[in-house]
């Protein structure tokens, strides 16, 4: 870094990622020293991931230690040092509970983590201001016109001092302060917000600005690209979105909006003067949606489009933007973006430019611009730390444990595609021949695309002759090997029907590298290609988060915490639900709470789309699949979001289609293929809930009816098979009705009707109520009380009262006397279990009542003996009732 930076010239953070003044001027000396992380943090003795957590702002305050061992390898002076270690002293405390007054994006006031509402539209239009014109006061006049922008009443001046102290309740932390609190102060010509640069978001990001347009002038624009890429996260939309017109037009708001624009300009001017175009496409595409006709943004998007190998998109937004300015304005584009057209033309473009290896002995060097046909990024990327790991045996310096084809595998929605393209950009240094790119439209609307197609595209992209390409597709395969022998080239083959699609694509050349992505297993290719095979599931709940505050916004959901945990829940932890979800509350501009609600009680299928985009639902992903499956496997997917548990065996599934278990484990496992199903224990299946829920609604009335009718009555069969082989003496109610369904099995002795009851317990226990609810009350409480004894013995006590109490609500409904007053027994035992003692009591006094009624003397006998035995241990004396 050529000119020096001092502590209090640095950020003190961002949002969620941010790195922080110590963060970022470390990283400054580290690359001022032309040391990697790794070779500093072995020379100072600490790990590579302890230094990579200062510089990424993770850890505020280092030992003073670790810092003098980084300044001696960094070769810092005896001033630098003391700026960081000043930095460490002055920065803020973690969790501090210090407001933080948020503008770049909907108005939001924070207090540590804690968001503050501030409901009164008054309140927020004066607060919105005072933080706009920050550090500049805003004078009576404009206070005015902001707030009345009609016309004020004639009590205005004392409204205003009202509205002033009400805003300063808002900004005082209370409790003990560690700093000195943002307030409203009065001047002469009218209000002041009187805060810290660092207390609002627009302050972080005037800093870092500033900070980024001093680096850049220095040698390494690397600080620089940081700096920047901190800036703009603080942004969460056009600056007070939520604001009224008045004061989002205010000509503060102007200027902000535009240092947005200029941040943006410089970062995208950056990431190509860095090789990086991709990752600029996205705050490019958002900027001139905000600004339709902005030509300086337009023009870096179509050299970013272009350097990113998407020419035909670069093309597409000089020809909108041409049409649109000539509509609008009458005018032609300028000079500036005409040359970025040429450019894209011209292939003379930063990324387009890449140092050819000298070609082997007798081969000629190929013609043109290496292929860099690789898809520019969606947005922001997160986890999957495990899975980019494995991808990297693609690249792997050791022979032994290099792959060559590795299949990248799942559900729909479940984020194969973009898992491969974010390892594909991000380890494009290996393939110094270019990347090859196709969605082979395996799962599409359109019809999937024929090998020898995807041969002659290729082809053309490594430089064969148009009009001399083999008609033949086994010849053309033959070319495309000769081609790629000898050289690095990676192949991204997206979204793949099968195995026989994919094989002519996968060259012989041990110096290429193939990822294919596909909602089947692929299996032929492990077997036959030797491919390595990626399962990918759904995300877990700390990487949903994080992909959700990406798209929201990191303060905007750790506002809502606990609400946006709840909405990644909803969704299941599907990438494809969770991105849908953030696109809609960027959209509405609506609270997580109040989008979790609207989702909950509703047809969450069919709310999680975005609107004017057909593609963007995940009903669309999920119909695609469920209709490449055969006759026979759409029935049982659809019969297998009926089942009451987790999963289902494969003689439940069985019984539930009406048909052979050998029958129902070959639709199994196409289903399992097509990976709609999952195989979550040796031979039980299960399904994603949303997968779940999008199957239930396929099946009819009638269709469900039939098939929950088979499954509850195998199930009885079985359960009451077994309780009479493990627990004869229990009594019953009543005999067990209906003969044995055609897949049911057969237990030889007690330890198999123990591993049964063991195996279906979740399903069984939730059979009762569903049972009971889709109008089969005599199958509910029968299997009630078949259960009773294994789940008594068990110590299911929460299972066995809340099966006991379905039991009864299914008798009541049956008109079956008997069968209540033997739930109620069940009912008090699991009182009394779970020492209920007085209600316990009072159920085996309905018990026996209820067996009289019912003239059941052998449950009056068991009620007496129980109620006689409750007293006496209870110290009472005995009743002595009799029957």
């Amino acid at each position: 870094m050529s000119e020096r930076t001092s502590a209090a010239e640095l950020s003190r953070g961002g949002p969620a990622g941010e790195q922080g003044a110590l963060g970022l001027q470390l990283q400054a000396f580290r690359r001022r020293a032309g040391l990697s992380q790794e070779a500093a943090a072995l020379r100072a003795g600490i790990s590579t991931r302890a230094l990579r957590d200062i510089e990424r702002g993770r850890v505020q305050r280092p030992q003073t230690r670790t810092l003098q061992h980084l300044a001696e390898v960094l070769e810092l002076t005896g001033s630098e040092l003391a700026d960081l270690l000043a930095v460490t002293r002055t920065g803020p405390p973690r969790g501090a509970a210090r407001p933080r007054l948020l503008i770049l994006g909907p108005l939001a006031l924070q207090r540590g983590r804690a968001p503050v509402p501030v409901t009164s539209p008054m309140l927020r239009r004066l607060l919105g201001l005072l933080a706009l014109k920050h550090p500049e006061p805003s004078t009576q006049r404009e206070i005015t016109d902001t707030l009345w922008p009609s016309g004020p009443p004639s009590s205005h001046q004392s409204l205003i001092h009202t509205y002033v102290s009400q805003v300063r309740r808002l900004l005082d932390p209370g409790g003990p302060r560690t700093a000195p609190a943002p307030t409203v102060v009065r001047t002469p010509t009218g209000y002041l917000l009187q805060a810290a640069r660092s207390q609002t978001d627009l302050g972080h990001f005037d800093e870092l600005l500033a900070q980024a347009e001093r680096l850049h002038r220095a040698p390494d624009p690397g600080a620089a690209y940081e700096s920047l890429t901190q800036a703009l996260r603080w942004w969460r939309g056009p600056v007070l979105a939520d604001a009224d017109p008045v004061l989002r037009q205010h000509p503060a708001a102007v200027v902000v909006n535009e240092r947005r624009v200029k941040a943006v300009l410089l970062y995208a001017d950056t990431a190509l003067l860095l090789r990086r175009p991709e990752e600029a496409v996205p705050a490019l595409w958002s900027m001139v949606n905000t600004e339709p006709l902005h030509e300086g943004l337009h023009a870096r998007l179509i050299l970013t489009l272009g350097s990113c190998g998407e020419q035909a998109a670069a093309l597409n937004v000089f020809s909108r933007l041409r049409d649109r300015l000539d509509k609008e304005l009458g005018i032609a584009p300028s000079a500036e973006v005409r040359d970025a057209h040429l450019r894209v033309l011209r292939q003379q473009l930063p990324r387009a430019q890449h140092p050819a290896r000298p070609a082997p002995t007798g081969r000629a060097a190929p013609a043109g611009p290496l292929p860099a046909q690789l898809p520019a990024l969606a947005g922001s990327y997160v986890g999957r730390l495990r899975q980019m790991r494995d991808l990297d045996a693609l690249v792997s310096p050791d022979p032994a444990r290099r792959s060559h084809v590795m299949a990248v595998v799942g559900a729909p929605g479940v984020g194969k595609t973009a898992l491969a393209k974010h390892w594909a950009h991000a380890r494009r240094e290996h393939f110094a021949d270019g990347q090859l790119f196709v969605d082979l439209r395996g799962h599409s609307p359109l019809p999937a695309l024929r090998p020898g197609d995807v041969l002659a595209q290729f082809l053309r992209a490594l430089g064969a002759t148009p009009g001399r390409l083999p008609a033949d597709e086994d010849e053309a395969a033959a070319l495309y090997r000769t081609l790629l022998a000898d050289r690095q080239m990676l192949i991204v083959l997206d979204n793949a029907r099968d195995a026989e699609q994919v094989r002519p694509l996968i060259p012989g050349a041990r110096g290429c590298a193939v990822v294919i992505t596909s909602r089947s297993r692929l299996a032929g290719l492990v077997a036959s290609d030797g491919a390595r095979q990626l399962a990918l599931d759904v995300l877990d709940p700390d990487e949903a988060r994080r992909l959700l505050g990406s798209i929201v916004g990191e303060c905007r959901a750790t506002a809502e915490e606990e609400a946006a945990r709840r909405l990644v829940l909803l969704c299941g932890g599907l990438p494809l639900a969770i991105r849908i979800a953030g696109a809609n509350l960027v959209a509405r501009d609506t609270g997580i709470a109040g989008y979790c609600a609207e989702l909950a009680g509703g047809d969450l299928l069919s709310r999680l789309r975005v609107e004017g985009d057909r593609r963007s639902t995940v009903l669309a992903a999920f119909d695609l699949s469920y209709l490449a499956l055969p006759d026979g496997a759409r029935r049982m997917f659809r019969l297998l979001g009926l089942m009451p548990g987790p999963d289902v065996s494969v003689n439940g599934a069985a019984a539930l289609a009406d048909t052979t278990s050998a029958a129902a484990a070959e639709l199994l496992v196409t289903l399992t293929d097509a990976h709609l199903v999952r195989e979550r224990a040796a031979g039980r299946f299960g399904l994603h809930d949303l997968v779940r829920s999008y199957a239930r609604e396929l099946a009819g009335a009638e269709e469900a009816h039939a098939a929950r009718q088979r499954l509850f009555e195998w199930y009885l069969y079985h359960a009451d098979a077994a309780a009479r082989l493990l627990y004869p003496a229990e009594p019953a109610p009543g005999p067990c009705a209906g003969a044995a369904p055609s897949a049911a099995l057969v237990f030889s002795d007690h330890g198999e009707a123990s591993e049964w009851l063991d195996g279906e317990r979740e399903n069984l226990a939730g059979a009762v109520p569903q049972a009971a609810g889709a109008g089969f009350p005599a199958l509910a409480w029968r299997l009630a009380e078949s259960l009773h004894g294994f789940l008594s013995v068990g110590m299911y006590t929460g299972e066995c009262l809340d099966v006991a109490t379905a039991g009864l609500f299914a008798a009541v409904a049956d008109g079956e006397p008997r069968a209540q007053a033997a739930a109620q027994l069940r009912r008090a035992e699991c009182h009394w279990l779970l020492a209920d003692r007085a209600q316990a009591l009072e159920l085996l006094g309905s018990a026996l009542e209820l067996a009289r009624q019912a003239g059941w003397a052998d449950g009056q006998a068991l009620a007496l003996r129980r109620i006689n035995a409750a007293h006496q241990e209870s110290g009472a004396v005995g009743l002595g009732l009799t029957c």
